[in-house]
């Protein structure tokens, strides 16, 4: 009886050992060297590495749109046509404490040809947009800000015509590069927010805006282009600004909008203002094609556009793309 009371007890005096082993715990010793942070665990030695803070956000997106229509000894009549739409936007972001730093890239450049005309290949999109805006934070929503923006285009543009009673057609020189540029600098105060789903508001009013008319093409500088006094390149102006945009808008799903507007009015003609407005709705298929339609409204007084009976006139300027073709973020 007494062998089985010992062999009992030993089990006891067992099981007690394992459910105190269960019950342990143990806890690390905590080593700081250098700021960093070392956990020690028995025999290991765990190293805690602190976060790295990003300041810097970057990305871009490319897209390419091309049509073809190929036409030999078609009944209906018609010509062989290309056409190829293309644009690279590139951006820059930068936060830090109160410190932020937008810059944006955008160059769009498109033309077509057709087989049946004079000049067969021609220009139908040409932009450069350069936008850079930095600020100081100083409540919650609002910041001091200065932003630049230049604007121009890459290649020359020319208007086609045909003279009364020949059969050949004729182009005359209307733009190039810098010809006409745009500079304007400008420092006041900037409200900007981002929203629950990413989308963000910017709005920025200036009553100190430098705004600069480039015209570097001789031709087009002696006959005055685009607001410049004869023979000069460059043509100054001081005035008030506002800007505003909206990104990344969700108007339903896989489709976002985004658009921008710049107004500008000269001090020496206060309420003549100068428009620049840009809308762009995306509609994503999947990661690599989508639709998009950018409209490009642009009003400026000192512009006269030359019309089809030779006369030149004050006029709206409106560009509307509908394009669906590959679509590459990065």
């Amino acid at each position: 009886m007494s062998k089985y009371l010992l062999i009992f007890g030993l089990l006891l005096v067992c099981l007690s050992h394992t459910l105190q082993a269960q019950d342990r715990q143990y806890i690390p010793d905590t080593v700081l060297i250098n700021g960093d942070t070392l956990l020690m665990l028995g025999d290991s030695l765990f190293v805690e590495e602190p976060v790295k803070e990003i300041f810097w956000k970057t990305g871009g997106n490319y897209n390419l749109n091309i049509q073809q229509v190929t036409l030999s000894n078609w009944a209906a009549g018609g010509a062989s046509t290309f056409a190829m739409n293309s644009g690279l936007t590139l951006f820059a972001n930068y936060k830090k404490d109160n410190k932020v730093w937008d810059t944006q890239l955008t160059v769009s450049l498109g033309f077509n040809r057709q087989d049946d005309r004079d000049f067969k290949t021609r220009k139908t999109n040409d932009n450069f947009t350069f936008v850079s805006n930095y600020g100081r934070e100083l409540s919650e929503f609002f910041y001091l800000s200065t932003q630049l923006d230049a604007r121009t285009q890459l290649l020359a543009g020319y208007k086609f015509s045909r003279p009364a009673g020949s059969d050949v057609e004729i182009r005359t020189k209307i733009s190039d590069l810098l010809s006409p540029g745009y500079v304007q600098s400008s420092t006041g105060l900037n409200y900007r927010k981002t929203y629950k789903d990413k989308s963000k508001l910017s709005v920025i009013l200036s009553p100190f805006t430098g705004r600069f008319t480039i015209v570097l093409d001789d031709s087009l500088s002696r006959a005055g282009a685009f607001g410049v006094v004869p023979g000069e390149n460059v043509r100054a102006e001081a005035g008030v600004s506002v800007a505003a945009s909206v990104t990344d808008v969700q108007l339903m799903k896989n489709v976002t909008w985004k658009s921008d507007i710049n107004l500008f009015s000269n001090y020496e003609v206060f309420g003549n203002m100068v428009v620049n407005f840009k809308s762009v709705i995306r509609m994503q298929v999947n990661k690599f094609i989508s639709t998009r339609i950018e409209t490009v409204l642009i009003y400026d007084e000192e512009v006269f556009i030359k019309q089809d009976d030779g006369t030149s006139r004050q006029a709206v300027q409106l560009q509307n793309l509908i394009n669906f073709g590959i679509s590459l973020d990065f």
